[in-house]
């Protein structure tokens, strides 16, 4: 068991805040830098045998990516409306009802994001969507499920939540 000793902030940022923790192992203590995120939603979406992506540029790696519909959840906030709501600002859709995938920690090793998957088949157009984040420029596309395997095999999709949801989707949903 690895106890806390302390806790010392490092930074605090808009996304996500940092610290510098002591952690007792076995009598010695070890430093431990922790980054702390409220967590993020996925959403799966199917149509005709065609699942929903998202084009965008992802400035950390400083490429475009191909991934579901996907954001972070604010403080507090039920996934499963953070779902709906970012299927509607990235899509235009909506959902009669979310089934839920998985619920996954990121980078467990230093990072207390957790990312909760849901799918749907059950999609419904929205007449005035909600708006997109301003900083978000998006296109979004419908590829085959199996054409969108290939491209997780073929590196084209790289996403670790994109991935595992189209995995599940070729292993459970075709």
């Amino acid at each position: 068991m690895q106890k806390k000793i302390s806790s010392t902030p490092v930074y605090e940022g808009t996304i996500f805040h940092m610290s510098r923790d002591e952690v007792e192992i076995k009598g010695k203590t070890y430093p431990r830098d922790v980054i702390h995120h409220d967590g993020g939603v996925g959403v799966l979406a199917i149509r005709d045998g065609k699942i929903l992506l998202v084009r965008q540029y992802r400035y950390a790696i400083q490429k475009e990516t191909l991934e579901i519909p996907a954001g972070k959840l604010e403080k507090g906030e039920d996934p499963y409306l953070c779902g709906l709501r970012e299927l509607e600002e990235e899509s235009g859709y909506t959902s009669e009802r979310l089934e839920t995938l998985c619920a996954m920690y990121s980078t467990p090793g230093f990072c207390s994001e957790k990312i909760y998957l849901y799918w749907t088949k059950k999609l419904i157009p929205v007449e005035h969507p909600r708006a997109m984040d301003e900083d978000e420029e998006i296109e979004t596309l419908w590829v085959d499920i199996r054409k969108a395997a290939a491209m997780v095999n073929d590196g084209t999709i790289e996403d670790a939540k994109t991935i595992i949801a189209i995995q599940y989707a070729n292993l459970y949903l075709v």
